[in-house]
């Protein structure tokens, strides 16, 4: 059986994720493929636990190699136990986050060493990469902006406007130097133009199949 194709979606808060998740797998379900969605942190019932340990705003300090390994160890549920058997049964994976959001938010973000997370990378998931990577892109006042409409922030949404400009510029950073798996979308215009956007690469991909 043909290996399903890995798309992942990547991007700070504010920018649309959800909505243009709901478009990109649309399209391709319309073509009569089956589409499996997850998210990172969480995608199984332990990695959702500890999704809710990183996320919550707890009493204790939760250090910047812990949060790194809490996010990795709930990675690797959700690659061996949804990701990588979806893939293999011929299905496409869209995935809400993954390894490049670690690159980012704990490598660019907190200022852990690359290598680290390559290495957990390969520990953790191996040759479970993506095949393409939609990274939606929006200046961090106009992300932030619109995260703040969502209600309280999270525990790592909680954090300072300097935090997610490195974030940023990391995702950035890291699409330059893999073009040929990332797409950049300008999601600081209209939803209708961003969606427009989505619709073309679900067609690109499809044509590719």
């Amino acid at each position: 059986m043909k290996r399903g194709r890995f798309i992942t979606v990547e991007g700070i808060e504010g920018v649309g994720k959800s909505s243009n998740i709901d478009t990109l797998v649309a399209h391709i379900e319309s073509a009569g493929i089956e589409v499996l969605t997850t998210r990172e942190p969480g995608g199984t019932p332990v990695a959702e636990e500890i999704r809710n340990l990183l996320m919550h705003h707890g009493d204790e300090a939760v250090p910047e190699i812990a949060e790194l390994l809490l996010m990795f160890a709930a990675r690797s549920f959700n690659v061996r136990n949804v990701i990588q058997p979806a893939l293999e049964a011929g299905k496409w994976v869209v995935c809400d986050r993954f390894t490049d959001s670690s690159r980012a938010y704990q490598g660019g973000g907190r200022g852990l060493p690359m290598d680290i997370i390559d290495q957990l990378a390969e520990w953790v998931h191996g040759d479970v990469r993506p095949d393409l990577t939609l990274l939606l892109d929006a200046p961090v006042q106009v992300g932030m902006a619109r995260a703040n409409h969502r209600g309280s922030p999270d525990r790592i949404e909680s954090e300072q406007h300097e935090f997610f400009e490195r974030v940023r510029e990391c995702y950035l950073n890291l699409a330059v130097r893999e073009p040929g798996r990332f797409v950049v979308i300008d999601t600081a215009r209209s939803l209708e133009e961003v969606q427009a956007d989505v619709g073309r690469l679900a067609q690109r991909l499809l044509s590719e199949n």
